[in-house]
């Protein structure tokens, strides 16, 4: 499977912005604040997972504080594999698709159960410091343009991998700190950062089949994405693009960390504005990732 609408969205009318380049991760402009809050978000992800009980529940389901840093291990790894098959333009194993991912990710992230909590933080970090390495290496024309296979979803684009990095990080953070400070909100730089990235999780997580076709908007009421972005849904698929959005039957808004932990099935924040059974039926489209 691959997903689709990770080109940059050009508006549905002359008065709707697109998104900002330097708060696209698709954009070699985006580059300088993605990587910053990638250092960011992994540094507090880190202190955070040295601090606290090894075994200690998080706010990701079935997942202890070393599952969080088993994950990071499994999916980081696994994206140096993915560089040498598009560095060396050799095949990769077909994509698996997104629908069988969670659970695959569960499992790997807790076969690294049998690492110490030192060992285990010490090959994550490591992994850490490779991808960093790897990100900071691509030219401009590498971000958009080099290929590389994702096991789930298939041929990306290279600037995709940072910007998964960014996306564990921060989420995964947030899951390790309810148990400490609470489920606080996110740092700005990181949510206006993954906008893009929530828009196209709910693109490639609908489940459409059969679905009696309509359109809702959403509106991200803040940062650097903000604006609306009108969802039309039908048995074909969903597909999105920045729109005004005043004359849907109903809009969802959200602040842009609100949108990041929704589309995440972290939480079912956010205001609906008009039909509520329209709002209903969109948030019941999607299978978790």
């Amino acid at each position: 499977m691959q997903v689709v609408g990770y080109r940059l969205l050009e508006p549905r009318r002359a008065e709707v912005a697109p998104m900002e380049s330097a708060w696209n991760f698709m954009d070699p402009a985006s580059r300088t604040n993605l990587m910053r809050a990638v250092r960011a978000e992994a540094g507090g992800f880190y202190e955070l997972a040295a601090a606290q009980e090894w075994e200690g529940p998080t706010a990701c389901a079935n997942w202890q504080v070393r599952d969080l840093v088993g994950h990071m291990i499994d999916v980081t790894e696994g994206y140096f594999v993915a560089f040498d098959h598009a560095r060396a333009g050799t095949d990769a194993p077909g994509a698996l698709g997104l629908t069988v991912m969670a659970e695959r990710l569960d499992d790997h992230a807790r076969a690294f159960r049998s690492l110490g909590k030192e060992d285990a933080l010490k090959r994550a970090h490591t992994a850490y410091e490779r991808m960093l390495d790897i990100a900071d290496a691509l030219s401009d024309e590498e971000w958009t343009d080099l290929i590389v296979p994702h096991p789930y979803m298939g041929p990306l684009p290279a600037s995709c991998y940072p910007v998964f990095q960014l996306v564990d990080y921060t989420i995964h953070g947030w899951d390790a700190r309810e148990q400490t400070e609470g489920r606080g909100p996110l740092a700005g730089a990181a949510a206006d950062l993954l906008v893009p990235v929530a828009l196209i999780v709910w693109q490639s997580t609908a489940v459409t089949a059969g679905v009696e076709p309509f359109s809702i908007g959403v509106r991200v009421t803040s940062g650097a994405n903000a604006g609306g972005y009108r969802f039309d849904v039908g048995p074909e698929g969903l597909t999105y693009a920045p729109a005004d959005v005043d004359d849907l039957p109903a809009v969802l808004e959200f602040d842009p960390g609100t949108l990041v932990l929704a589309s995440y099935g972290r939480l079912r924040g956010g205001t609906v504005r008009g039909d509520t059974a329209v709002a209903d039926r969109f948030r019941r489209l999607f299978f978790p990732i």
